[in-house]
């Protein structure tokens, strides 16, 4: 039994960091999954800023990211906030959470959502080893999204790696940040470990930070360590904050 056909190139959205830009062959594919663990349990805020930059980062301007988490998820995590949207640069009205009920729903959500073309990019965030996403359901999240062109990345707690279609597979730590002038907090800053990428190459690290206001990951500076300015850990909180604009959920 042969494999089915690989897919057409897929279009790239650059870093703007030549390393990394080099490693990936031009950026992140569009059309593609991409998996995000936790490097701990304490690096759960921490992989979900990434995730979530990394999805503003990728949209065109006027696309909406969907975030779709379980019942699970959200007690474990935290109510998505819009505060938290907003620190993270992601503009108004264009971040959009759906809860769903379990693991099963999850996965039937995402694939429905990948399909459609309006979007601009499909978080699904899952947290222990969720059996229901074995080699099958990743193919077909991974076939879903190769024919829409909507980027899925797969946020990833409380697990750890198994095969996967994914196109890359991340780990992300928390790092300290470099002070902003003033000594104010600094932004946002990762570790990041590209564990794994189709056909590519694999196994470097990068130091970033996020940059809101541009919104791009820059390389960070490895010197003047303080606490970071913790943007990331207010994209979902243990409150009863209100989710992103409008804050519409799918049952």
């Amino acid at each position: 039994m042969h494999d089915r056909a690989a897919p057409a190139e897929a279009p790239r959205r650059a870093f703007g960091i030549a390393s990394l830009d080099a490693t990936l062959g031009g950026g992140l594919a569009r059309g593609r999954v991409h998996e995000v663990y936790a490097a701990e349990s304490d690096d759960a805020a921490s992989a979900t800023g990434f995730t979530v930059g990394a999805a503003i980062g990728m949209v065109d301007p006027g696309r909406t990211v969907l975030w779709l988490r379980t019942l699970r998820a959200a007690r474990l995590g935290g109510v998505a906030q819009a505060n938290g949207w907003s620190e993270l640069g992601g503009a108004p009205g264009h971040g959009l959470v759906g809860v769903v009920g379990d693991a099963t729903a999850l996965l039937r959500a995402a694939v429905d959502a990948l399909r459609c073309t309006a979007l601009g990019a499909v978080i699904v965030e899952s947290w222990g080893t969720m059996r229901e996403l074995d080699l099958t359901a990743s193919r077909r999240l991974a076939l879903a999204t190769e024919q829409s062109g909507v980027p899925l990345l797969l946020l990833r707690h409380d697990a750890s790696p198994v095969p996967s279609a994914a196109q890359t597979r991340w780990q992300v730590a928390a790092a300290p940040s470099q002070a902003l002038p003033g000594h104010a907090p600094g932004r946002p800053t990762f570790d990041v470990t590209l564990l794994r990428q189709r056909s590519g190459p694999s196994g470097f690290d990068w130091r970033l930070e996020w940059d809101r206001d541009q919104r791009m990951f820059r390389e960070a500076p490895l010197s003047g360590v303080v606490v970071p300015f913790s943007a990331c850990g207010q994209v979902a909180t243990g409150g009863n904050g209100s989710a992103f604009p409008d804050d519409r959920r799918a049952a």
